[in-house]
């Protein structure tokens, strides 16, 4: 049997991932291991997925040909990067590049976890092809939005694997490392501003009569069905705004208000704030 993808770390954004790139096609059940150190969570993603499970790193690390995908807390990092670089080869007496496995490939090493560089990451694993992304909540149910950077020995074979790993989650966008605090801050956090704003609606229609229930299906159907109508239309937000805003009508009434209370600006202060909070946990 050939281990293609290892996944450390089975949590919920990992599980995302490894759901839909095995209903996908992209990797077979007998392709996949899941280090997970939790011996229920072993049990439920063997049952549900027919993955192979372990709860050693290392054995996940060493046996993956073609992806090794780091999806655990930031602050466990340092440790499991020791243990994965006991095994790692670099230190053998032919001084083998780290991660060449046994038929001297490269597998490339995926990390999700916020607030760690790419400069941290190549130091853990000298001259291994390595992909730093960061996805968003909405990855769970397919509808993600994720950024990748690159580290130094990453090739365009690699650029294209990372991309069809998070795309099988949603969309994916290339970028530059000083931006990632700045994805961190809009569609990292993002998910959260729009829930808040999707209950503030809902508060709304029962401010004025509406029942929970009705105002809160108006309220969610609204903010999907306008994110869908901007995608598919492409047409600007400004555009859509000034096409449903008729004169004297009560769309403008409703603007007024959100602009006295400085609605645009909350938005715009809030990536800013959270833009320099991620900036702040990468130190």
């Amino acid at each position: 049997m050939t281990i293609k993808f290892a996944l450390i770390g089975g949590g919920v954004m990992g599980e995302a991932l490894l759901s839909r790139l095995i209903s996908r096609g992209v990797y077979q059940c007998s392709e996949v291991i899941v280090s997970e150190p939790l011996v229920s969570r072993q049990s439920y993603l063997e049952q549900q997925y027919q993955v192979s499970v372990t709860a050693d790193n290392r054995q996940a690390f060493i046996q993956a040909e073609e992806v090794v995908f780091l999806a655990v807390k930031p602050q466990v990092f340092s440790a499991i990067a020791q243990e994965l670089a006991e095994v790692s080869e670099i230190n053998g007496t032919q001084n083998r590049p780290t991660g060449i496995h046994k038929n001297n490939t490269k597998p490339l090493l995926v990390s999700i976890l916020a607030g760690v560089p790419l400069k941290q990451l190549e130091g853990a694993f000298p001259r291994l092809p390595i992909i730093r992304a960061m996805p968003n909540t909405p990855a769970t149910v397919g509808a993600g939005m994720t950024a990748i950077c690159a580290g130094a020995y990453t090739k365009a074979n690699h650029h294209e694997l990372a991309k069809k790993l998070f795309q099988a989650v949603g969309e994916v966008a290339e970028i530059s490392e000083p931006l990632m605090d700045a994805v961190t801050g809009l569609s990292g956090s993002g998910p959260a501003y729009v829930a808040l704003m999707v209950e503030a609606l809902a508060d709304g229609g029962v401010a004025t009569g509406l029942p929970r229930a009705i105002a809160n299906q108006l309220a969610l159907q609204t903010v999907l069905g306008t994110a869908q109508l901007l995608n598919e239309s492409k047409i600007h937000p400004a555009e859509l705004k000034d096409r449903v805003t008729s004169p004297g009508g009560t769309t403008i009434a409703g603007i007024t208000q959100l602009e006295k209370a400085a609605f645009r600006s909350a938005l715009i202060e809030a990536v800013i704030a959270a833009t320099k909070r991620s900036q702040e946990l990468g130190k």
